[in-house]
């Protein structure tokens, strides 16, 4: 149940944030747009723990924390009125220690309620005692299952590779475990289908609804057609031992990614991709190119998985467009809703629906950015911002008569519910 009143929320939408004249959203639209209950496609939310417990850090298998100084978004930096806002809105006159303590381990499904948010799909290498379906559905991460050999010659390009290639080592090292093993098999075959599908089907016994690949933190998004006997060659020699060179690997690597994707589809989970200017200043801006998952979404061998381009390609906004019309191909507007304003993300909104409105879905990347915002402040933000955008598109749309009004609640309904519904089968 949403604790905040619709009305409450549809004077926000139309109020805007305060720091720039709004554009318009009908007033109708907004109200509706208000009342309904979200599916949040991505997010990160953080564990209730009890006090003096060892704090959750398995909302990320990658977390941005420990990372060398970046300029930041203006919306992310410390003393943002945005968060100010947020933490006025969740808490009133308490304090964010108090209330956590006064909900226990319902704390986490009372933030979705202030979100209005009915389902967030939880990004996690595990769940917990207090993030659980139904409110919430688990995302891990498949990753590491493409980096099986030495990567220390990938974590030498920089020092955010080097940190996150430790991460990755530490979780595939656990799946490895998992699986019955302390390293990689011998062959390519024992690791595909003991480790590789094992661990897959785990996860989906597990109540995973789909995969994570933060793989653009790693290495660019395209992955190529590769032979098996190519990737065996690789996997082979360098399974016991050696760091292969990057071009080799990253053959195994291309070829460990279909397969991944492949066994998806055959469990009934969709892939999520980072598609975005992420965090860090070594970041490969130019490797998060959407368009490099064309030759992955036109494989007729991968028919069968769907893939969600997580964040909408920011800043490759229109290059993603065309993607849509891929048959399984679908972005959400996550983390563009935090740090975007309600008009520009509105305008970016506004082009996807006038082009494959069913391949559009809300999202929040709700997560604990710092101890000023955490995974509820941002989550509050992106959520607002994200509904308010909606309406200014949908508002410009029925204005310019390219939709009618009745079309316009519909459209809402699709983008904030029903299209994720039906992709995930809630």
């Amino acid at each position: 149940m949403i604790v905040r009143p619709g009305f409450l929320l549809a004077a926000l939408l139309l109020a805007g944030c305060g720091r720039e004249q709004p554009a318009a959203v009908d007033a109708d639209l907004a109200s509706e747009i208000a009342r309904i209950k979200a599916i949040d496609n991505h997010a990160h939310p953080v564990r209730t723990v009890p006090n003096g417990a060892p704090p959750d850090r398995e909302f990320d298998a990658l977390p941005v924390d420990n990372m060398e100084p970046q300029s930041d978004p203006v919306n992310l930096r410390p003393g943002s009125a945005l968060v100010m806002e947020a933490a006025k809105a969740l808490y009133r006159t308490a304090s964010k220690a108090r209330t956590m303590q006064e909900k226990g381990e319902q704390y986490p499904a009372w933030v979705l309620d202030q979100m209005g948010v009915d389902v967030m799909l939880a990004n996690r290498v595990a769940m917990g005692a207090s993030i659980q379906p139904p409110r919430f559905r688990w995302v891990p991460y498949a990753d590491a299952l493409l980096f099986p050999l030495d990567n220390s010659s990938l974590a030498r390009k920089n020092s955010d590779r080097k940190s996150f290639f430790a991460l990755e080592d530490l979780l595939k090292r656990r799946y490895l475990a998992e699986a019955g093993f302390e390293g990689p098999p011998a062959s390519l075959a024992e690791y595909l289908t003991r480790v590789v599908a094992a661990t897959l089907e785990r996860q989906k016994q597990g109540g995973a609804v789909a995969e994570k690949f933060e793989a653009v933190y790693l290495r660019s998004l395209e992955f190529d057609q590769v032979d098996r006997a190519a990737a065996e060659r690789v996997y082979q020699q360098f399974a016991g031992g050696g760091v292969p060179a990057d071009a080799e690997y990253k053959l195994l690597q291309d070829y460990l990614f279909r397969f991944v994707a492949g066994e998806c589809g055959r469990l009934g989970m969709a892939v999520h991709l980072h598609t975005m200017a992420g965090a860090g200043g070594y970041f490969d801006v130019g490797g998060a190119n959407p368009l490099h998952l064309e030759s992955v979404l036109n494989d007729p061998s991968l028919r069968q998985t769907n893939f969600v381009m997580v964040h909408g390609g920011w800043p490759f906004t229109r290059e993603i467009t065309p993607l849509l019309g891929k048959p399984n191909a679908y972005l959400d507007f996550s983390a563009q809703s935090l740090t975007l304003s309600p008009a520009t993300l509105g305008g970016i909104i506004r082009e996807w629906l006038e082009h494959v409105p069913e391949k559009v879905m809300f999202g929040t990347d709700a997560y604990p950015y710092s101890n000023e915002m955490g995974w509820e402040e941002s989550g509050w933000v992106a959520a607002r911002t994200g509904r308010r955008a909606l309406g200014i598109a949908l508002t410009g749309m029925m204005r310019d008569g390219e939709i009618s009004r009745a079309r316009a609640v519909e459209l809402a309904r699709m983008v904030l519910r029903e299209n994720a519904r039906k992709l995930y089968g809630f």
